[in-house]
């Protein structure tokens, strides 16, 4: 909606429930902020697995009728925002295939840096692909297997890959559930009476009423079937690497990720900006939704009364009539609302979570010194951002990354505020604990956990390079 990285996508599977499929529909529903560009669901009734996909949110994608055509006790789901693959229908998921060893429908959030190089050589040896998605990769690779059992050919297509991978799998009589080795992405396992309940946050269990239990560990495959569950860990270890932005914007704050209370993280954020990077102002005011945590905490630290001085017209559709240009502006404004009696003549603190071009930044500013602002500080709850996800993440080209480009003062005078600041990379590891060295801080610092694509890798040694020779000047 506004100038962030795109969330990646969200799963979720059930097995062992008699509305299955009405229980995934309400997963994908609480998971919605993942992914918004199509949403689909899976079902086994034990013969045949049936499935329903459309682009769109999950609310216009399924009804009554349509959720009656996907019988069964078993049921797995996806929302999507394209990081691989263009956004058409053909690359909505679950994707299915019917192949030697039997249907099987597969739903993926992350991203696979070597699925250039798996597709070409699966085209040379006559694999017709069907869509532009990472994800089939995986699927085509499956069909070649020669293994015997469902789980073993899992395991050897998924052995294949290397990325960032949390993948929710139905065959007619089961449900497999996968995790990479550095567990970039979160997966919860939960259960809701005797069924067993896989998904990507557990906001989506609170929804359903279903228990947290554990998360699946980086690179465990678990494997449910009416013996129960069984869990496998194929692969070889791998230093761990969680995404540190899922808790400074992407998961929602009523989830637990990564064991940790996403709330409690970015409000802790916001207490640590404070310290780091105070300003003496008059209130406090978060950009929402995302900012909102890390503001109160900032409030909190600095002691500066926090109001919500923004608001956030959450009725906006995903297209919308622009006006003639003459109306300033207005793709910000119909989203966000000044109120002008909390910033008219105070010095404001604008509390945001991330900074990536800051156009929309610029907006904002410019709207609450028209509001009446007299001075406006920017304070961004994580640091610059400047180097792209290739982990699941849709992120801007490093040039478009405005960090990337430009000093701190620079940046200030391009959204024409009093100040900003960001808070430092220790602080931000020292928000989320003690396992500091468990997250992935590509996004900030150029350092990948798991080699890139080597043209991806050139360009951006080239690009560093470049900014060390100007610095030097």
């Amino acid at each position: 909606m506004l100038d962030k990285f795109h969330d990646e996508c969200g799963v979720f599977g059930i097995f062992g429930h008699p509305e299955a499929a009405n229980m995934t529909y309400l997963g994908l529903y609480a998971l919605q902020h993942r992914g918004q560009e199509s949403a689909g669901i899976a079902a086994s009734d034990g013969q045949h697995v049936r499935i329903s996909r459309a682009m769109g949110y999950v609310a216009d994608t399924f009804d009554g009728p349509a959720l009656a055509q996907l019988p069964g006790s078993m049921a797995i789901g996806h929302v999507r925002y394209s990081t691989a693959g263009e956004s058409k229908l053909s690359n909505a998921q679950p994707i299915l295939i019917d192949c030697a060893h039997g249907q099987i429908a597969l739903c993926h959030n992350g991203n696979l840096v070597n699925a250039r190089e798996l597709r070409d050589e699966l085209v040379r040896q006559g694999s017709i692909f069907q869509s532009s998605s990472d994800t089939e990769v995986i699927l085509h690779l499956y069909a070649h297997s020669k293994q015997r059992t469902t789980e073993d050919c899992v395991i050897e297509s998924v052995a294949q890959v290397q990325g960032a991978f949390s993948l929710v799998l139905l065959t007619r009589d089961r449900l497999v559930a996968v995790r990479d080795p550095h567990g970039f992405r979160p997966l919860a396992i939960g259960r809701l009476d005797g069924a067993v309940v896989i998904c990507s946050e557990t906001c989506a269990m609170d929804l359903i009423g279903a228990t947290y239990e554990r998360d699946v560990e980086p690179g465990e495959v678990l494997i449910v079937s009416a013996d129960g569950v069984k869990s496998i860990k194929p692969f070889a270890p791998a230093p761990l690497a969680h995404c540190i932005f899922e808790h400074v914007y992407f998961a929602r704050p009523d989830s637990y990720v990564f064991g940790r209370s996403v709330n409690e993280v970015r409000t802790e954020l916001g207490r640590v900006l404070a310290r780091e990077q105070p300003v003496d102002a008059d209130v406090v005011v978060p950009v929402p939704d995302s900012g909102v945590c890390a503001a109160m905490g900032f409030a909190e630290e600095a002691d500066i009364p926090l109001r919500m001085g923004l608001i956030r017209n959450h009725y906006v559709g995903r297209t919308f009539i622009q006006p003639q240009a003459s109306i300033r502006h207005f793709g910000v404004k119909v989203k966000l609302n000044p109120v002008r009696s909390i910033l008219d003549g105070r010095r404001v603190i604008l509390v945001d979570d991330s900074l990536v071009r800051g156009t929309t930044s610029r907006k904002i500013v410019r709207m609450v010194r028209a509001a009446g602002a007299k001075e406006v500080h920017v304070r961004i709850s994580c640091p610059p951002t400047i180097s792209p996800c290739f982990y699941g993440v849709d992120t801007p080209q490093r040039e478009d990354l405005i960090a990337a480009t430009h000093t701190i003062p620079e940046i200030r005078d391009f959204l024409e505020a009093d100040s900003v600041a960001y808070l430092s990379l220790e602080g931000l590891l020292s928000a989320v604990g003690s396992d500091r060295s468990s997250y992935c801080t590509s996004c900030y610092t150029a350092k990948y956990p798991v080699e890139i694509p080597s043209d991806e890798a050139s360009y951006l040694q080239l690009a560093l390079k470049l900014d060390k020779e100007a610095l030097a000047k």
